[in-house]
């Protein structure tokens, strides 16, 4: 395969879905502020009835599009329409691959970074580093009880999975690219809204804690945390499937904030 793809070579590289399989994760789950909800969340996006934010750290072993890499993320829980799902304010990965095609195709603002993934029988640890900063620390002890007894309620029955175990999880992010032209953009930020399925073959539940370090690039202590919920592990296949666009914002309502994928101090 050369520089130049032929229709069949395209054709026999495109996929429905990007599959994960095995992937293993740890989500860490809190209460912040309402309004530092409110301040992060552009629109069309509405705060969610419960200020929750979701952080979470991924290991990749193997995917149908021939990457491996380590993943983490920070979420706020957001409304569109009526409908509940998360906004996506940052993801570091480990490998460029992974991070062109989530921020070109979906408008994920991912970044490369470095991602330590650690699990030791009930025992988890990892964090995220960029620029020579660790701004995010994580601990759990998978040991079945939560941080706090309302987790299950907030995090666990709202995520339940179908009868086949089948768990939905909907992805807002906004697609915008910078034009040729200084200080502009290419066309009004579009609002994707994507879906990814989860069936694992393994979830446990724990305490957690997370630690925040202060970055001017990466600066995740901004949401703060008010009531550690707790934390929940799953290995098993995962499929992201097709986004679609599904709203458009004005170039100079977004600009504030339109620097997720940059750093910018």
């Amino acid at each position: 395969m050369g520089f130049v793809k032929s229709f069949e070579e395209i054709m026999a590289n495109i996929k429905a879905t990007a599959d994960f399989y095995d992937a293993e994760m740890l989500s860490v789950f809190w209460e912040t502020k309402p309004e530092i909800i409110e301040k992060l969340l552009p629109p069309p996006l509405k705060p969610a009835d419960d200020p929750i934010a979701m952080a979470f750290i991924a290991d990749y072993p193997a995917t149908n599009f021939d990457c491996i890499y380590k993943e983490s993320a920070l979420f706020i829980r957001a409304e569109y329409d009526g409908e509940e799902g998360a906004y996506c304010l940052s993801m570091p990965v480990t490998s460029d691959i992974a991070m062109a095609g989530g921020r070109e195709v979906f408008g994920f603002p991912k970044k490369m970074a470095d991602i330590e993934f650690k699990k030791e029988g009930n025992m988890f640890s990892g964090w995220t580093e960029r620029r020579g900063v660790r701004f995010m620390e994580v601990r759990a002890t998978l040991n079945g009880k939560f941080n706090d007894p309302r987790a299950q309620e907030l995090i666990v029955n709202a995520g339940a999975g179908d009868d086949e175990g089948l768990i939905k999880a909907t992805s807002y992010n906004f697609k915008h690219f910078p034009a040729p032209e200084t200080g502009l953009m290419d066309y009004d930020p579009r609002l994707v809204k994507q879906v990814t399925e989860f069936k694992p073959k393994v979830m446990e539940f724990g305490e957690a804690e997370i630690i925040f370090n202060h970055s001017d690039y990466d600066p995740w202590s901004e949401v703060e945390v008010v009531n550690m919920l707790g934390a929940m592990y799953t290995k098993g296949d995962n499929s992201m499937l097709g986004g679609k666009a599904v709203a458009e914002v004005g170039s100079m309502e977004f600009a504030p904030y339109a620097f997720l994928k940059w750093d910018m101090v």
